[in-house]
């Protein structure tokens, strides 16, 4: 027979959750090895969850905001932060370690669970607002950080005075099966993360999964091997929250398309055609359709505009091509219009296309409408594509193999470019040339991100091959001009850097029995690199692998 609680002594805390004092024995309806297993086990779980909910709001902010290593390193350390001061708020609980412990799960499950639906819902609809509005996705990203932070550092207090209320040993002990068991489930969180949360699930669904394991299995431990600790009163508020959380998490599932969906129609606009995720980025093709022009963005960022794309890709490719060009190389170009350019010129025999996503490539190739705008180029027979790791493919590849190389790659202020953009990935290109050969970078902005510019330029230089900078400007002013424009005008870069590079400094002209461009003369091209020329930042350190600059 149970004893009854006995009153509690004037002036003490209220024990809504029971009055077992910090290291009583629970009354547990199991052996106390079962008692301490399920325990073990709930840490283990409790662990996955919480790094997986730490690996979406870094994955989900670098897809929203922007570079990475920034992104990774606020959520991560403001999230340790958070979890010191969670440990610490929590020895206040250590008397309700059961009942707090499950209403630290429920809302650890929803705050967690939620996370990913509401980032994406606050940059969806107030990401191209100005003010505040314009920052809100990167002050959540800090609040949800901290939050997830707290809750996930309170588990550890309470779960400690959980176990050793199970069966009582030394404290060094507990602390390592304890913190056993958590890395074990942090392994597992990490791993199935990328393997089959996202892949599988998605992002969304992803993380409203793991928010209703966590709630599930913090419930069910309480409620399940420690509810002789608890009062009637605390079972029941335990089982209304949970149900409620449930509740409120399954039916975010079950919209989640949906909310996608409408999410999508907010950020690109009702004309989306083609929409996919594929295991590289998310590829969306906009427009085409009643007179407006096609556009292509990659993981949220504008890569290609109908309107102004032909300026963009006949500086690119057109001042490369003003020398020997029978075989070239375009690294990135994956939706076919550098090709396009390419083809456009006489003598050329074989266009060699690294891209790393094949799903964009095969878009490119069959896509009615990226198709036509790449006037067919990957039906030529001289075109072939490879994919993979352009800075892979370049090791494997015999010297002096091409006249022209062609980098038409994301900027190098986007992290996962920076290793494309370092003096080792530029000593690759030196060595695939032709002794008469010419390379062409896409730089980058000149006008917003000067810097970053000329660092290119200088890193090129310390890889053996002297540039000449040239600038083209934007036609469309009202929103940013090329590849990774961003949503706010306001952020928009002006104008397109390139550097066209050589063993000596290459003449900056265009070929003469080339067809005539679309949108360059000579004059342009001279005026274009007086205006580069202008901005130039001497002294630079070039950028490497170990010490990238951009």
């Amino acid at each position: 027979m149970i004893e009854p609680h006995a009153p509690a002594p004037p002036g003490s805390p209220p024990s809504w959750g029971g009055s077992c004092g910090p290291g009583a024995p629970a009354r547990l309806p199991v052996r106390p090895a079962v008692g301490r297993f399920l325990v073990l086990a709930g840490v283990f779980v409790c662990a996955a969850c919480g790094l997986v909910y730490e690996l979406e709001l870094v994955a989900l902010a670098s897809y929203l905001i922007g570079d990475s290593v920034t992104q990774a390193s606020v959520v991560l350390s403001v999230m340790v932060f958070a979890m010191g001061i969670g440990s610490l708020a929590a020895k206040r609980l250590r008397r309700l370690a059961a009942a707090g412990f499950g209403a630290l799960e429920a809302v650890l499950g929803l705050v967690g669970g939620s996370s990913a639906m509401v980032l994406y819902a606050v940059f969806a609809w107030t990401g191209g607002w100005g003010g505040l509005w314009a920052d809100g996705p990167r002050i959540l990203l800090v609040a949800f950080s901290l939050a997830i932070g707290v809750l996930i550092g309170a588990e550890v207090p309470l779960l400690m005075e959980l176990i050793q209320r199970v069966r009582r040993q030394d404290p060094g002990g507990a602390v390592a099966d304890l913190f056993a068991a958590d890395y074990v489930g942090a392994l597992v969180g990490g791993l199935a993360f990328p393997f089959v949360l996202l892949p599988f699930l998605g992002q969304l669904t992803g993380a409203l999964l793991t928010g209703t394991v966590n709630a599930v299995v913090g419930a069910a431990l309480v409620l399940g091997l420690f509810r002789r600790d608890l009062t009637r009163r605390a079972r029941w508020l335990l089982l209304t929250a949970n149900a409620v959380v449930l509740a409120l998490l399954g039916t975010a599932t079950v919209l989640a398309d949906d909310f996608e969906r409408a999410a999508r129609h907010a950020v690109y606009g009702h004309d989306v055609r083609v929409a996919v995720q594929t295991d590289v980025q998310e590829v969306v093709l906009t427009g085409d359709r009643d007179g407006r022009p096609l556009d292509l963005f990659l993981d949220g960022r504008l890569r290609v505009s109908g309107s102004d794309e032909r300026q963009y890709h006949e500086a690119l490719v057109l001042p490369a091509l003003s020398g020997p060009h029978a075989r070239v190389l375009i690294l990135g170009g994956g939706d076919g219009l550098a090709a396009r350019e390419v083809l456009r010129h006489p003598g050329v025999r074989r266009v060699d296309v690294v891209e790393l996503d094949p799903a964009l490539a095969g878009l490119a190739r069959h896509d009615p409408g990226l198709s036509t705008l790449n006037e067919h180029a990957y039906g030529d027979a001289r075109v072939h594509v490879a994919t993979g790791d352009a800075f892979h493919r370049l090791r494997s590849t015999p010297s002096a193999t091409y006249d022209v190389v062609i980098s038409d790659l994301p900027d190098p202020g986007i992290t996962a470019s920076t290793k494309l953009y370092s003096q080792e990935f530029y000593g690759l290109l030196r060595r695939v040339l032709a002794p008469e050969g010419r390379l062409v970078v896409h730089a980058g902005p000149v006008a917003a991100r000067p810097r970053d510019f000329w660092t290119v330029a200088a890193t090129l230089r310390a890889a053996g091959l002297p540039p000449v900078a040239y600038r083209v400007g934007a036609r469309d002013a009202g929103s940013a001009p090329g590849p990774d424009r961003t949503a706010a005008a306001r952020r928009a870069p002006g104008d397109w850097g390139f550097l066209l590079a050589a063993r000596t400094p290459p003449a900056l002209r265009l070929d003469p029995a080339a067809p005539r461009p679309h949108t360059l003369t000579p004059g342009s091209l001279a005026q274009d690199a007086r205006a580069a020329s202008r901005t130039r930042i001497d002294g630079l350190p070039p950028s490497t692998l170990v010490h990238p600059r951009y």
